[in-house]
């Protein structure tokens, strides 16, 4: 019989650590085989941030610029986050960042064409939960940051539409803790709109819900 490889498993349970905080987590996350994703990422692309930080930023998963240095949002999408939490009061480097899924999953138009990101699954986000998990049970933020619909699915689940709820204060249970939680669109949709500038607006009036909770 043939022996089932660890990313068959579809869960990131056997590779966390209990103990160690988040320099422990970041090592062991590195050798992750939860689910078949890590085999074409270059790298997992742990949370970045202060494990004090008051506040934590959940997007969707890495893109190409992250997988490549290894950071959460240094892309394009990246830095219009910073300018946009800037803006709202909320200062970035006291931010904890990080992703629902740690690895870059992507298409490619032609074989050595440029990596085009491709939305994960349901149950990619449910096998990288308990990294997710783990980050929250060490940071303790007193508010999360839904960046997107994807980070909504993998904490809240699949029913959640964030525009429905974008700019409002939700209060859940979350892997046993109660999280208040501020859910809004995703930077890289900015980038996409065509009306940029009211994009923008409409994440900027969201992020100013999330910094009058920590004023």
């Amino acid at each position: 019989m043939a022996v089932k490889a660890p990313e068959d498993g579809y869960t990131a349970e056997p590779f966390v650590p209990e103990r160690g905080g988040l320099p422990a987590l970041r090592r062991a996350a590195a050798g992750c085989r939860g689910c078949p994703l890590h085999r074409d990422a270059t790298r997992t692309v742990f949370g970045a941030g202060d494990a004090d930080a008051r506040v934590m930023l959940v997007g969707e998963q890495p893109g190409d610029q992250e997988d490549r240095q290894g950071r959460p949002f240094v892309g394009p999408a990246g830095k219009l986050l910073d300018r946009a939490l800037a803006e709202a009061g909320i200062d970035p480097g006291e931010a904890y960042v990080t992703n629902a899924v740690k690895h870059f999953k992507f298409t490619r138009a032609e074989p050595g064409k440029r990596r085009i990101h491709k939305a994960p699954t349901l149950r990619e986000m449910t096998a990288c939960g308990p990294w997710l998990a783990a980050e929250l049970a060490v940071v303790e933020p007193e508010l999360i940051v839904l960046l997107g619909a994807s980070a909504g699915k993998a904490l809240l689940g699949s029913s959640f539409r964030v525009t429905q709820v974008r700019g409002t204060v939700l209060e859940e249970e979350i892997h046993g803790r109660r999280e208040r939680l501020v859910p809004t669109v995703h930077p890289s949709s900015v980038l996409r709109a065509d009306d940029r500038e009211s994009a923008y607006d409409g994440l900027l009036s969201d992020l100013k819900v999330a910094a009058r909770l920590l004023a």
